[in-house]
């Protein structure tokens, strides 16, 4: 669907969910013409003529063309994170998301899966991209420290509740990197509940086992010739 730009003829302002829309069908225009045309050759005015906005309006939703993908990238980890959050006490996280955990399962959102899964390949040779990409797990992991304080009946700024929440996000990128790595290499990826589990799995047995705790030296061995002093 083309947008109309509407922005000089004096309407009221719109709704908030018609700008959640908008905000996403620049979102998708962007990601497009980047995936065919790559982010240098791709200009603001390229990305509001793809849905009939000039680029004066594409500015006033996103500061830069690189943000202009942020929509399509927290679309895509929704499914995740809306699991996450609804975690039961009486359940390990891993049974929880396999459990529970629900692929995108209409076109569109399948749509902007597979979109989200070419940003975040893109991102890995493209900072601009990259910071988007951080900033959306960034503010993920403030709302799973807000779940995981309701779950634990602690404080939302509890340093070990955000640490717990900082541990999960990260998994949450990483195996996602993984997955989009994996895709856009043409292979087939494996499941990325199965993925996200083992990820969570390194985050959740014990910083402390891996790196915390202390390592054991090899010993070196000295030859030592017959004849010789030790």
């Amino acid at each position: 669907m083309v947008a109309v730009d509407t922005a000089a003829r004096g309407r009221a302002p719109m709704s908030e969910r018609r700008r959640t829309l908008l905000r996403l069908e620049i979102s998708r225009a962007a990601v497009r013409l980047f995936r065919t045309h790559g982010v240098a050759a791709t200009s603001g005015e390229r990305i509001g003529a793809a849905v009939g906005l000039s680029a004066r309006t594409v500015w006033r939703y996103f500061g830069t063309k690189e943000s202009c993908v942020e929509p399509v990238l927290v679309r895509s980890i929704e499914p995740a994170v809306s699991t996450l959050r609804c975690w039961p006490p009486d359940r390990t996280l891993a049974e929880h998301l396999l459990a529970e955990y629900r692929p995108p399962a209409g076109p569109e959102e399948a749509a902007d899966a597979d979109a989200g899964l070419a940003v975040i390949a893109l991102a890995r040779t493209e900072p601009g991209l990259r910071a988007v990409w951080l900033a959306v797990h960034e503010r993920a992991e403030q709302v799973l420290a807000e779940a995981l304080a309701g779950r634990l009946g602690r404080a939302a700024d509890d340093v070990e509740v955000r640490v717990h929440a900082a541990a999960i996000a990260a998994a949450l990128r990483i195996s996602g990197e993984d997955v989009a790595a994996e895709v856009a290499a043409g292979a087939a990826p494996a499941d990325p509940v199965s993925r996200l589990c083992t990820a969570l799995r390194a985050a959740t047995d014990g910083v402390g086992a891996a790196v915390g705790a202390p390592v054991a030296t090899a010993t070196t061995s000295v030859d030592i010739r017959p004849g010789e002093p030790e």
